[in-house]
């Protein structure tokens, strides 16, 4: 990243002399001491369009006071990758485990999360995340990805090419109002401390496909750290409940089913991604397991 000491004095106002912590993945993230001792963290993605409402959204909730980083510049495009820089929210412990106890604990955060953004208005951000992109417009099964389609498609076992056939069905066929919430709500992209959550991260990953969809997606991703699995059907029930309960209204049986099929689409799609990159079928035996109750209350 050699643009990155410059775009630091022109953003920023002073150069980096300390890297805390370098991350790759989708994106780019170093965590940098700044040359006035400031901490922060600038991330870098391909720029497709949707880095600025993410961190609009992400800069509206930090103001209300909800537990994320506060955006400290706007994006900018440097090399065809979509920039930003934000404070350094440092600490914390991931919450482990995938009981019902620590589900309803994790549906507390997501529901107050997406009561907050119920009121932002920002451009939808589009494309979808790739693994809750199960609203592509390909005439494919799965959305269009390079890297994957690349592989050799007969290493992905059929039982996962199956139930992700047969939750996207279900999802495409629902007629729900589309909203804005987080579709990456993993145990790694939160912090805790003394019981209480101290950081929600990852907000490159907003999403705006139906309210149900989007709880479903956390209630089968909410224990996933590395490598992501599906948490014990009873578990996904227990956050789908507290999250209604927290949020004051019962879902219809189309939401139920809506997100009971958004949780199972995702981790076929990690299913897919274990098996096409040879690595142990973590997703892939928990969708194995799984998928037959899954799909049988998401009418699939």
């Amino acid at each position: 990243m050699d643009w990155l000491s410059p775009w630091c004095v022109e953003q920023l106002g002073a150069g980096p002399v300390e890297v805390l912590f370098e991350r790759t993945s989708l994106s780019a993230v170093a965590g940098l001491r700044l040359a006035d001792g400031r901490e922060v963290v600038v991330k870098a993605r391909e720029d497709d369009g949707r880095a600025g409402s993410c961190v609009a959204a992400q800069a509206r909730l930090a103001d209300r006071g909800f537990p994320c980083a506060r955006p400290i510049t706007p994006v900018t495009v440097v090399d065809a990758l979509a920039v930003h820089a934000e404070e350094s929210l440092p600490g914390g412990e991931m919450l482990r485990g995938d009981s019902p106890d620590v589900a309803v604990r994790c549906a507390a955060v997501f529901a107050r999360l997406m009561a907050e953004l119920a009121d932002v208005t920002v451009a939808p951000p589009l494309p979808n995340p790739r693994w809750v992109r199960w609203d592509h417009g390909g005439s494919g099964l799965w959305p269009a990805i390079g890297f994957l389609d690349e592989r050799d498609q007969g290493a992905v076992p059929a039982h996962v090419v199956d139930t992700a056939r047969r939750a996207r069905e279900r999802l495409l066929a629902t007629d729900l109002p589309c909203v804005l919430g987080h579709a990456d709500f993993e145990a790694q992209n939160l912090r805790w401390r003394d019981g209480e959550v101290l950081a929600v991260h990852d907000w490159d990953s907003l999403a705006w496909q139906p309210e149900a969809a989007l709880v479903g997606a956390a209630s089968g991703a909410f224990a996933s750290a590395t490598p992501p699995t599906l948490p014990p059907i009873e578990s996904s029930e227990a956050f789908l409940t507290a999250y209604q309960d927290l949020r004051g209204r019962r879902f219809t049986a189309a939401e139920r089913e809506t997100a009971w099929a958004a949780g199972l689409w995702t981790a076929a799609h990690n299913a897919r991604w274990e098996a096409l990159h040879g690595d142990p079928p973590v997703s892939g035996e928990a969708v194995r397991a799984q998928a037959a109750e899954r799909l049988r209350r998401a009418s699939a």
